[in-house]
């Protein structure tokens, strides 16, 4: 499978894929990367930790701290106690409160969409590259010219 096309099926999955925690899947707050792609978490109880990300994301998906994401422990883990299952967007996460499984330490609804923008924005922004802006000049160039 092309680097393209895994990209075009992870971020598919993540957009489309409406899970719910359940089982051993909790909900985390990441607090910020620690390198190594692991992320310092804090979980709805307080505790704080170390999650890995599945090779499947790197370099395909990134999360900055405030954002939440869905986790299962792994059993191995002194550490790393636990792996990113799914990374939660505004839609997942107005899913998850619509069904009653948000956790309370992350009701405050200013917090929970804090750092979030549209997923496109997030996922594909390029900041090597300059916007291209329309300059209304030129139409008013040629409207004073006719006149």
């Amino acid at each position: 499978m092309s680097k393209a096309t895994k990209r075009k099926h992870v971020t598919k999955e993540i957009l489309d894929d409406f899970v719910l925690p359940e089982g051993d899947k909790i909900i985390v707050k990441i607090l910020g990367g620690r390198g190594n792609n692991l992320h310092e978490v804090e979980n709805p109880e307080g505790e704080k930790y170390l999650v890995s990300m599945p090779t499947k994301f790197r370099k395909n998906v990134w999360i900055k701290r405030g954002d939440f994401v869905l986790i299962q422990p792994i059993e191995e883990g002194e550490k790393v106690k636990a792996e990113i299952v799914n990374i939660l967007y505004i839609e997942q996460i107005k899913y998850i409160q619509s069904v009653g499984k948000w956790p309370e330490k992350f009701n405050d609804p200013n917090e929970a969409f804090q750092n979030k923008e549209k997923f496109d924005d997030d996922l594909f922004v390029n900041t090597n590259r300059p916007e291209s802006k329309v300059h209304a000049e030129s139409s008013e160039n040629s409207e004073s010219e006719e006149g």
